[in-house]
Order: C-alpha cells, then structure tokens, then sequence
C-alpha cells in the first residue's frame, strides 16, 4: 500500500463500523496516526487493536463535547492534517408524512449538525498547523443527495444539504487563503456487515442481493476498499487542487436511465 498519509493526523467519526472502520485501516496503512470516534466500545477496542489508531468515545451531535476531542487531539499530536466526518444515522427514518419529530431530530443532529461540528473544528484546529493553514476535510454524503427516496425523508435531506456545506466551507476556506481542502463522497449501495445483515435475515437471501446488487447499472454493490480508496486520495497531497466538490461513487447508479 502507498504511504501518501506518512505522519499525517487524522480524525474519523463513526469510525467503529463500516465505511469508518475500513477508513481508519486504510489511512493507518497509508501511515496516517489515527484518532476515530464512536459510541460502541467493544468495536472501538477490537479496531484500536488491530491498527494502533486511537479511539476517542464521542457523539458528533455534542457540541461541548468536541471542545474536549480537539483539545485531546492538539494535546497529543499537536496538528490535524485530515478529518472525515463519517458519522451518520437513518435509524427512525419514514416518509415524510409519517415522520416523528424526535426521530427527525435525531437524524438531522447527527447527519447535517454532526457533519457541520466536525468541519467546524477541524478547520479551526488545521488552521493552527505549525506550518500554516492546511488539511483535507472529507465528508461522507450518498448518492441520495442527487436521488431522494420517499421512505427516508430525513436522510435524503441530510445527504444534500452537507453537500452544500460542502460548498461552503470550501468557498470560505479559499476565501480566507487557507490551504485547506473540502470534498465530498456520495456512495452508492456499499456491501458492508449492516447489509450483509440485512442480506442474510431475508426471506430470500439471494433475491435480497440480487436487488441490491442491481440498482447499478455496474450489477453489483460498492466495496469498502474501493470507497476507501477514494477517501485516501482525496485526503493526500495527490488532491491539492480538488476543493467544493463531490464525487459519486455508485456504479453509475445517478448517472442516468438504462433505458428498455
């Protein structure tokens, strides 16, 4: 594997499971010092173990609480060169006719005020690098941001608006001469244990992962070191000029129709 992340610090919320548990090893095998974020405990310790990253329990929808994460993280690493705000959520999610508010809620404080918390202070900590305003903020949209579905109103919306953060923060940052890089990733269905899951307890469960693997045109689901990958490239200096912008990963799911 590349070391394109030798000595870099980064940060990954939501990183016990998933998408998050796959960056942290990608980034600790590009030579990156890893802090990664969570609330489950017994993930947290089995991944800290297996790569050498440091895990911090912590909820990104706490606002006080990332005033004591970016400390800790100064404290010990004295920088912060990469941050992917991961952390998500649609757990209580419907239309949004059925909708309950406390599940609304709950979904746009992890998903849209987490993200912008993380993005907040990750570029108040860059800022502060001892060579000067730097770093590569990546957030985790989908590919529901372009394509909304009528059963997950909370997370569809979520999913668009960080990428008009997205925007913004990158604007802002350019703006005030900071080198530092906003991105967003907008994944398509991606064969992780949660799916498996899902998978596996069907009726059917190979009809399950025919339907999953057939919403792409490509036939099949994303894998996690191909997200990854994407995640590490945009964090390197290989991404320098890439800033504002999100990237589709999804088999060509959002690029059109098949047609008949």
């Amino acid at each position: 594997m590349q070391q394109r992340l030798r000595d870099k610090v980064a940060l990954v919320t939501g990183g016990t499971s998933g998408i998050g548990a796959a960056a942290v090893r990608r980034m600790v095998g590009e030579g990156a010092r890893v802090v990664f974020t969570g609330s489950n405990a017994e993930a947290a310790a089995a991944i800290a173990g297996e790569t050498g990253a440091t895990f911090c329990a912590h909820r990104v929808q706490d606002a006080d609480a990332w005033t004591v994460l970016m400390a800790d993280i100064e404290a010990e690493y004295g920088r912060l060169d990469i941050a992917f705000a991961n952390a998500g959520t649609e757990a209580g999610d419907a239309s949004v006719e059925d909708i309950g508010i406390d599940a609304w809620n709950h979904i746009v404080g992890v998903n849209q005020t987490g993200v912008m918390l993380t993005v907040q202070h990750a570029i108040r900590a860059m800022a502060k690098n001892p060579h000067g305003p730097a770093g590569s903020i990546i957030v985790n949209s989908s590919m529901n941001a372009h394509r909304a579905m009528g059963n997950y109103a909370a997370y569809s919306v979520t999913k668009a608006a960080v990428v008009a953060l997205v925007k913004s923060a990158a604007i802002h940052c350019a703006g005030k001469g900071y080198a530092i890089r906003v991105n967003a990733i907008l994944p398509g269905v991606v064969e992780t244990d949660m799916i498996r899951g899902v998978i596996d307890r069907a009726p059917d469960p190979a009809a399950a992962r025919a339907a999953f693997e057939g919403m792409a045109p490509m036939k099949r689901m994303a894998q996690l070191d191909e997200v990854c990958a994407l995640v590490a490239f945009l964090a390197s200096d290989e991404a320098a000029f890439i800033s504002g912008s999100d990237y589709v990963i999804d088999g060509a799911t959002t690029a059109g129709m098949m047609g008949v």
